[in-house]
């Protein structure tokens, strides 16, 4: 079985849990073997914008290095490592580089290579990404082109964008209820509204469970029927996924 390490490389603690409940309760602790690591407290507690990416990363690396060489982390015991952080995150890079036999990618790009292959070949269909704060519109919309092998100058006729909430990732554990459905309602629907939206991305590891808000906003805004074939991905359930296949290309093809 393949054994991945789910890692967060902010210190809260509660939304590693939150993911890990996530792929637990979509069964798929059934096909790979999971464990999960939390940044240390050094790190920020909510990755927010381009500094808490590079704080968290030199948190985490430095933390992964001496527990790599103590032993307290045997990183002969997993096969991947998925960083679940929300972001074009320098920790997927660096930890190649620290790793360099071991398949890693983050829930970033799991989640736009997931998008891609849901939506029909040679269609107008779209898909688009609800995000948290303000910030993560530019971040994101930079991080798909560049992904994808665009030049910022180009346009995706597919890709309708990233809208956001206006809450932290952290908010979606200490906010009200009613805030956070209130908050991705109205992303999802400026989301939807662009066009055929066939998938949309959730665009933070804590807004894992919350997949039924935005199926409810879809009804709203497309109707029962045509919500139904609205694909939501959780792209902390994608990471796994894509990794799992990645781990079995690697032994079959390499």
């Amino acid at each position: 079985m393949t054994k991945i390490l789910v890692l967060n490389p902010n210190s809260t603690e509660s939304m590693t849990d939150g993911m890990v409940s996530a792929i637990k309760s979509a069964g798929l602790d059934k096909v790979v073997d999971i464990d999960q690591y939390t940044a240390p407290s050094s790190a920020p507690k909510s990755i927010n914008n381009d500094q808490d990416i590079q704080a968290s990363e030199a948190s985490v690396i430095g933390d992964m290095r001496n527990k790599l060489s103590n032993g307290t982390i045997d990183a002969s015991s997993y096969d991947a490592i998925l960083v679940a952080c929300y972001s074009v995150h320098t920790l997927v890079d660096s930890l190649a580089g620290l790793l360099p036999t071991h398949a890693i990618t983050g829930i970033f790009e799991a989640s736009v290579s997931t998008a891609q292959l849901l939506l029909r070949p040679h269609s107008d269909q779209k898909w688009g990404i609800v995000t948290t704060g303000k910030f993560w519109e530019e971040h994101l919309t930079h991080g798909v082109k560049s992904f994808l092998g665009q030049d910022a100058a180009s346009d995706n006729q597919l890709f309708a964008g990233v809208f956001s909430t206006g809450l932290n990732a952290s908010d979606f554990h200490h906010v009200p209820q009613e805030e956070v459905t209130a908050r991705l309602k109205s992303a999802s629907k400026k989301l939807l509204q662009t066009g055929d939206v066939r998938c949309v991305v959730m665009g933070c590891g804590g807004m894992a469970g919350l997949e039924r808000v935005i199926r409810d906003t879809a009804t709203e805004v497309y109707g029962k029927e045509r919500a139904r074939r609205i694909f939501v991905v959780d792209g902390v359930k994608a990471g796994v996924l894509q990794l799992e296949q990645t781990v079995q290309s690697k032994r079959i093809f390499g």
